[in-house]
């Protein structure tokens, strides 16, 4: 029986819905989520796995003009998914006009390989909106198939990952047929201390921080964790940790239940705040984060 298998890479701007189409199409929650743009940082990989089949999704962080060094980074993961992508998941929302980098929008339009444009958040428009977007996609880029759907609803989710199918080359599995991701434990750990710190703390404190989990104890019943959260300033030590440390448990405490999920376990997690001056355009410090490689 012929196998069919290949890396299937989803780019667009922030806050489209990337990483919820990954999630659904995986069916497990890789990459985190939220309101705020940037959410992504690094190059996610999602496996999923079918007897004749082994589709390599790749979640990038959204497009944008870099303004220091980890953005640069975060965009140099945008390049590298334009070369050694077999498909090419193209996502724009409704309402949306163009990409915000004129340089990536053309090599979409000049790619020799498949490219779909999914018109995503279809679920907040109307039949006319509908329309006119797909008549604006299909002159913008005439080489792409155009596919309307709702990663959050799960319309035409199916469709699409069947099509995708139908478009992978034929070749043996990349990876293990149980594997899920190329990230460790601890990259999920620190992502989802990440998630709910997006989600509590406003304005600069979020594009801050970095998580670093430096003890990651798994015993037969419970998995022990120590992170620290690197901040840049000290005010932003005090605004994380808040009142009593009442701000901080809280993200251990929401961290905690969701990692549980993840893990199929029980979780001890202890979170610590340090002070990681300019971290963002420190290229060493950037290395040791996983960006700039």
């Amino acid at each position: 029986m012929s196998h069919k298998a290949g890396f299937v890479n989803i780019i667009g701007n922030p806050n489209v819905g990337k990483s919820t189409l990954m999630n659904a199409f995986v069916g497990e929650k890789l990459s985190i989520i939220t309101s705020k743009a940037q959410t992504t940082r690094h190059r996610i990989l999602g496996i999923v796995n079918g007897e004749d089949f082994q589709v390599v999704l790749s979640d990038t962080p959204g497009i944008i003009k870099p303004a220091y060094e980890l953005q640069e980074s975060m965009m140099g993961f945008v390049k590298s998914a334009f070369e050694d992508a077999d498909v090419l998941l193209y996502m724009v929302e409704i309402g949306e006009q163009e990409l915000k980098d004129e340089a990536f929008f053309n090599k979409i339009t000049s790619s020799k390989i498949p490219v779909l444009l999914l018109l995503n958040k279809i679920d907040t428009s109307n039949q006319e909106q509908l329309e006119t977007q797909v008549q604006l996609w299909t002159q913008k880029v005439p080489n792409a198939e155009i596919f309307p759907m709702s990663a959050l609803q799960g319309f035409n989710v199916k469709e699409v990952f069947n099509r995708i199918i139908e478009l992978l080359p034929e070749s043996p599995a990349f990876y293990p047929k149980d594997q899920l991701t190329d990230k460790p434990e601890r990259f999920f750990i620190n992502e989802t201390i990440r998630e709910k710190i997006l989600i509590h703390y406003k304005k600069e404190i979020p594009y801050a921080v970095e998580v670093d989990t430096e003890e990651f104890f798994e015993e037969e019943n419970i998995i022990r964790v120590r992170s620290v959260i690197m901040v840049e300033r000290e005010t932003q030590k005090g605004i994380i940790i808040g009142h009593k440390g009442s701000a901080l448990k809280r993200v251990g405490v929401e961290a905690r239940k969701d990692l549980e999920k993840f893990f199929g376990k029980q979780l001890h997690i202890e979170l610590y705040v340090k002070v990681n001056k300019n971290w963002r355009s420190n290229a060493n410090q950037l290395k040791r984060f996983g960006y700039n490689n």
